[in-house]
């Protein structure tokens, strides 16, 4: 049985500089973190295989959940705790007959709640809904509304928000129901990675 992903979710910065990476990734795992997802659109195979290898290491120490964005195998060999898929990534069930039954599988269901009808049915562990709010990572994502949340709780899903999230506007995305929220510029571009976690984690041991 996979675990729930639950509290702050870190999704790493695009960083070709690994010791910076893994500086980060530490900060935030230091401040709270839960669940770190190593996201990299680079075509470095041998570069992507390095950083998540370290990533995976960090995670352990920490005792955070490990997810790699996008790519099944990349997860496999250096032992993730699951992946995450958008839309185009792959699909949900071979993933799952990949990575095994104990795998975190997240999928990206954007602003509709059929799609994360569908992730479930063919075993998502989680869905993602966002952008909750504007989001400079992505500036054209479309618009999730924070009732999605409530509406995803009566499925049973476990609800990660995404999209423009921060220290201070977070609670809102938690009281609508969401058990986690994944951070990427929030908490990479703030001027203290491990304090933006803090605060972040913070509203979740408030709830």
């Amino acid at each position: 049985m996979p675990p729930r992903v639950e509290g702050l979710y870190a999704v790493t910065p695009q960083c070709d500089d690994s010791e910076r990476l893994l500086e980060l990734a530490a900060a935030a795992l230091a401040g709270g973190a839960r669940v770190l997802q190593y996201r990299d659109k680079s075509g470095d195979a041998a570069h992507r295989l390095w950083q998540a290898n370290l990533l995976a290491a960090l995670c352990r120490s920490h005792r955070a959940l490990f997810i790699v964005n996008d790519d099944v195998e990349l997860a496999r060999r250096v032992g993730a705790d699951g992946v995450h898929l958008g839309r185009d990534d792959g699909d949900i069930a071979a993933a799952r007959a990949a990575l095994g039954p104990d795998a975190v599988i997240g999928a990206s269901c954007y602003d509709q709640l059929a799609l994360a009808r569908q992730a479930m049915a063919a075993g998502a562990s989680y869905v993602a809904f966002g952008a909750v709010f504007p989001s400079q990572t992505k500036p054209h994502a479309v618009a999730a509304p924070l009732s999605l949340f409530a509406e995803a709780a009566g499925l049973g899903a476990n609800a990660v928000a995404i999209g423009g999230i921060a220290p201070d506007n977070a609670a809102q995305v938690i009281a609508a129901g969401a058990d986690a929220v994944a951070v990427i510029g929030g908490l990479f571009d703030a001027p203290d990675a491990e304090t933006a976690a803090r605060a972040l984690a913070r509203l979740f041991t408030a709830r």
